[in-house]
């Protein structure tokens, strides 16, 4: 008789397989981090022998369940904002605090009490993506937790870079520290289509076919992107990603909220896994992905919780169960998403949407002994019926809770004993995060009172490019330049005509500035042809020694104008407030292979004559320096001296002038 390391018997056995074979009155076997066998318990016993063996009373026991989708660090912040609109909750409240809290001692901390509660709740893998993903993977792997760290990339500043370069050299870095490991998988995350220009998207592929390692990202998780998305490229997020060739390498995508046919028919034949987040997409009120057509076609769908800033909780039982909810509440058919189905993509489905279905998601013979028992036993599970072959399975999604959580063992090794988490200070770590809500508050707090806080209660704000590319410089006569640009060096994509009234909003205590426009389009005939009105909120501009300290670093707030400027005069209350009037002749133009605007303005109130401004957009220290070489060369063209720009804002120069 073979000794082995650990025998579970007398149980109830759900294998999750491909054909589902189950076990009544079954056993399985494990030696080192893996399963030697699974099946009809006489049969295991008489092959094999253990000093610990459990006696699972006809408990289930079954593979460990895969949260296919996190943000584990988040946990400090669950129940930060609730009840609010994506862009107020994002914007408002987790970036600010991100920005100011998140370092390598609260990702550990947080991800800490993460583990806890996914162990408490059945899982044995997750997926995450977050900054400072070495911590969440030196966390995670002392704890005992299987995981996919993701290391997020975005081009926009992080708590843990600067630029997109940083977060690319941090994945690398993660990537060959953990790659091979027992427990963790590391994977890099470009955060979405909307927040990755192709530049990123390039270079996140290029680092994970060089590796062999797994791709994690968002994909069409709202409405409101999937439209930003056609107007920006002309084509949908999923047709978009792939001609970036993100899906060359092994993907898998949280969402997928709004697409259609046949962008799930490309994610299959891609081999792109995704991940169902049936509470964050309805608490954020993103809406409902189309799982049933999914698993219809054939896609590899599992299931997240997505962070508990979004959720609030890791509680993985109630995924599952609103999963099937939903898919059935929605299609109007109650045999959708049936209860086995449901449990296949909390196990197998979402170990191949991952891209681990050949160690985890399921108990077979090779595969790593990752699994839990259920106590079925009780109150809310009685009584129980035998005669339907998927009754386990049902008893599990729908009347199960993650509390039936007895046991938990990950790669052979036992992290939960009778509801016990062994070597974890629960109360410590309750005790600790309570500290962070401390400080949090204060902070919160004190900013309650700003500018930012009181644009974004109101609605419809959205950030801008973090970063812009500006030359200024006084002109006498624009004639010049307007020739300049009709030669054959220049190709003009666009001519706008606007006349605009600023009015600008300072307040005491604030650097920023709220700026109301109201922008008149005026057509070749010199009628109107449209008015819009906006606010905007400047944060201080930084220059930055590029040619001719062109590179003018700033965030912008953007929200919709819906109301009069008296009424966001009395809204916010500005300390000071100064009237700028101008015409302005605005040119979208290539030159070089690069794209530009150029300003021609003619600033009437107060009178400061005619300006000439030349902008793009920017995104990454490499992209700012090469576009304000650029602009150099292009003053050059237009025969203006760069010597004589300024990086100062209208409102600058004219607050410079009152106090002279």
């Amino acid at each position: 008789m073979k000794k082995v390391d650990h025998i579970l018997k007398n149980a109830l056995v759900l294998t999750m397989d491909e054909a589902l074979h189950h076990y009544h009155q079954g056993a399985v076997a494990i030696h080192g981090d893996s399963i030697v066998a699974v099946g009809i318990e006489r049969e295991v016993l008489s092959e094999y022998s253990s000093e610990d063996t459990l006696d699972c009373s006809n408990n289930i026991v079954m593979p460990g369940l895969i949260n296919m989708h996190t943000h584990l660090p988040m946990t400090l912040l669950r129940g930060l904002s609730d009840d609010l609109r994506l862009d107020v909750w994002l914007m408002g409240y987790v970036m600010p605090v991100e920005r100011e809290f998140v370092t390598p001692e609260f990702v550990r901390l947080g991800t800490q009490i993460a583990c806890a509660e996914l162990i408490r709740s059945g899982v044995t893998c997750f997926a995450d993506m977050y900054y400072f993903e070495d911590s969440v993977a030196q966390a995670a792997s002392e704890m005992g937790l299987r995981g996919i760290c993701s290391q997020t990339v975005i081009k926009f500043p992080t708590p843990d870079a600067h630029s997109y370069e940083e977060s690319i050299e941090a994945s690398r870095n993660l990537i060959r520290k953990w790659k091979g490991h027992p427990l963790i998988v590391p994977s890099v995350a470009p955060h979405a289509a909307y927040t990755c220009p192709p530049e990123i998207l390039h270079a996140v592929t290029e680092l994970a076919l060089e590796y062999d390692v797994p791709i994690h990202t968002h994909i069409a998780e709202t409405a409101e992107e999937v439209e930003s998305m056609r107007k920006e490229t002309g084509m949908p997020v999923v047709p978009y990603l792939k001609k970036q060739g993100l899906f060359e390498a092994k993907c898998f995508a949280a969402h997928c909220v709004h697409i259609d046919e046949g962008e799930i028919r490309t994610l299959l034949h891609s081999g792109v896994g995704v991940s169902h987040n049936p509470s964050s997409n309805l608490k954020l009120s993103s809406g409902i992905a189309p799982i049933t057509k999914m698993i219809e076609l054939g896609l590899n769908v599992g299931i997240g919780t997505d962070g508990t800033a979004s959720n609030n909780d890791l509680d993985f039982f109630e995924e599952i169960r609103l999963a099937s909810f939903l898919a059935k509440g929605s299609s109007g058919d109650p045999t959708v998403i049936p209860a086995q189905k449901a449990l296949e993509m909390a196990t197998r489905l979402g170990a191949r949407a991952i891209h681990l279905e050949d160690i985890i998601g399921s108990l077979e013979v090779g595969k790593r002994a990752d699994l839990i028992l259920v106590d079925i036993f009780n109150l809310h599970n009685s009584p129980q019926f035998s005669h339907a072959e998927f009754g386990p399975y049902a008893q599990i999604v729908y009347a199960g809770k993650s509390t039936d959580v007895t046991d938990v063992m990950v790669n052979g090794k036992w992290l939960m004993r009778n509801r016990n988490l062994l070597g974890v200070d629960e109360a410590k770590l309750i005790a600790q995060s309570q500290e962070y809500a401390h400080e949090i508050d204060q902070f919160l707090i004190k900013r309650e009172n700003s500018v930012l806080s009181k644009l974004i209660a109101i609605g419809g704000t959205s950030q801008e490019e973090s970063f812009e590319v500006q030359a200024k410089l006084s002109i006498l006569d624009p004639k010049p330049i307007l020739s300049k640009l009709s030669k054959p060096e220049v190709e003009i994509l666009r001519k706008r005509h606007y006349h605009e009234y600023d009015t600008y909003f300072s307040f005491k205590g604030e650097e920023g500035r709220l700026r109301f426009r109201e922008d008149h389009f005026i057509e070749d005939n010199g009628e109107i042809s449209n008015v819009r009105s906006r606010l905007t909120l400047l944060q201080p501009s930084r220059e930055n020694r590029y040619p001719q300290d062109v590179l003018l670093s700033r965030s912008r707030y953007l929200s919709p104008a819906v109301q009069s400027l008296r009424f966001y005069r009395e809204y916010f209350k500005p300390s000071r407030e100064v009237e700028i009037e101008k015409d302005r002749l605005r040119f979208l133009i290539k030159y070089e292979d690069e794209e530009f605007y150029i300003n021609i303005d003619n600033i009437q109130k107060p009178d400061l004559g005619q300006f000439l401004e030349i902008k793009s957009n920017t995104w990454s220290q490499k992209d700012a320096q090469e576009k304000s070489e650029k602009i150099v060369d292009l003053m050059h063209f237009l025969d203006i001296s760069p010597e004589r720009t300024t990086s100062k804002d209208y409102i600058e120069i004219v607050e410079t002038e009152d106090n002279e």
